[in-house]
């Protein structure tokens, strides 16, 4: 918590990766409990190159940004998404994971994100040094059910 409340004295970039569009509709009761997120620390991947989640129907208008899409449950089970890449490493390919704790860690620089209460925040590693964050994106709730993740 010291570290977090450090970062978010200054200020985070969380605009570092390139822009790519977003844009995944979950837009339905059907579609959203079969592949959204249902509570805290609940998680889910889309990178429609790699055609992940394997059994979704990606359309021509759907997009999952530079390095994937991480949806996730927050702290308060709301729905929030992130840009898979590591914004230290800025390349497509390296792509955080989620450990245990619920946090988001690099696989090459080690740094660690909170993804679970501070909106992608740097932990730890380079990012913390750097003050880079997590890219977000907009999770918007959808007329019906469900919700659209969106840049």
């Amino acid at each position: 918590m010291i570290v977090i409340a450090c970062v978010s004295c200054s200020k985070v970039d969380s605009n570092r990766i390139p822009y790519y569009p977003v844009h995944i509709e979950l837009d339905n009761a059907g579609l959203w409990n079969t592949y959204g997120v249902s509570g805290v620390g609940t998680y889910r991947k889309f990178i429609k190159s790699e055609r992940i989640p394997a059994n979704f129907s990606y359309s021509a208008m759907s997009y999952t940004g530079f390095g994937g899409v991480l949806l996730m449950g927050d702290i308060n089970a709301v729905p929030i998404a992130y840009d898979l890449a590591c914004p230290v490493e800025a390349k497509k390919d390296v792509r955080v994971s989620v450990n245990d704790a619920y946090e988001a860690v690099c696989p090459v620089c080690g740094s660690t994100y909170n993804i679970l209460e501070a909106s992608g925040a740097p932990m730890s590693g380079k990012a913390i040094e750097l003050k880079y964050g997590l890219q977000r994106y907009n999770v918007v709730k959808a007329s019906i059910d469900g919700y659209i993740i969106q840049r």
